[in-house]
Formats: C-alpha cells, structure tokens, sequence
C-alpha cells in the first residue's frame, strides 16, 4: 500500500467520523454540554482533514510517480 492510498484511506476515515458525530449531534442530542462535545470533536477532525489533505498535496508535489507529464 503507497502512501498516497494510506493518505486517502485516513482523509476517507476523518470525513466518515465527522459525518457520524454531526448525524449525532443533529440527530440525538438535547443536552447543551454534549452538542458543545460534539461540536468541538467535529472542529478538531475538520482540522485534522486539512492538515492531512495539506500533506496529501506535499506528498503529490514531491512524488514523482505522482507528477502529471
């Protein structure tokens, strides 16, 4: 498995659990503390997701196999 497929699979993985936590927070939470968890978790992995995406981006620059031509 190349890097750049481990790198797709973890942004794949971030948007899945961003996702869930949102439909939770939407969905199933009337407790005030709890959407502020929830919402903080979904801020931390939207971070996380541009900061993987970021290197994502490096990683193509860098990579000759992955240079257009």
């Amino acid at each position: 498995m190349t890097v750049e497929t481990q790198m797709q699979q973890a942004i794949a993985g971030i948007q899945s659990a961003a996702a869930t936590i949102m439909k939770t927070f939407a969905l199933e939470t009337q407790d005030e503390q709890a959407k502020q968890t929830f919402q903080q978790i979904a801020d931390n992995l939207e971070n996380a997701l541009e900061q993987l995406k970021g290197r994502q981006q490096y990683i193509q620059q860098q990579e000759s196999q992955y240079r257009q031509q």
